[in-house]
């Protein structure tokens, strides 16, 4: 399943299902996130977005018209939860998460789903909050990796 919209320079943008292949280009992503420098970066050290945990999961990517992945989402079924969402730091701002969003709330309607659960990184709490998420507690610190509390919310599935 491939959907089209534009990105904000006016270039298509495209929503993609994940491959295999997208492995390491998703693994970077991760890893170079600003948003996990400092104190968080203990939860990224040494992620790994695996070609088994793509296949496993509802994982799909956001590529621009030269191909280029900008972003990405992975979606569990089974208990519902949005496990992974980034967007490449050169490409924020441009609407993708927000698209991401959105295509994972059309891919959790397709699955029957109710709600979808966020175990958010703390500084992205009000950009969940922006797309509809509700929050409803929070998830405490898992030392060593998780040194911190997260919000725990909820995207509502319409």
């Amino acid at each position: 399943m491939t959907s089209r919209t534009t990105d904000v320079a006016g270039g298509p943008l495209s929503i993609r299902r994940a491959t295999g292949r997208d492995a390491k280009r998703l693994t970077r992503i991760v890893r170079a996130s600003k948003a996990y420098e400092g104190p968080y970066a203990p939860m990224i050290a040494g992620y790994r977005v695996g070609p088994d945990y793509i296949e496993t999961h509802e994982v799909f990517v956001a590529a621009g018209a030269d191909g280029r992945v900008l972003g990405f989402y992975a979606l569990v079924l089974v208990p519902p939860e949005l496990d992974l969402l980034f967007v490449a730091d050169h490409a924020q701002g441009l609407g993708i998460g927000r698209r991401l969003v959105g295509h994972m709330t059309d891919r959790a309607r397709a699955a029957g789903l109710a709600s979808v659960r966020v175990v958010s990184h703390p500084p992205a709490e009000d950009f969940y909050r922006a797309v509809g998420a509700e929050r409803v507690g929070t998830v405490g610190a898992n030392p060593p990796a998780v040194l911190w509390d997260r919000p725990e919310l909820v995207i509502a599935v319409p």
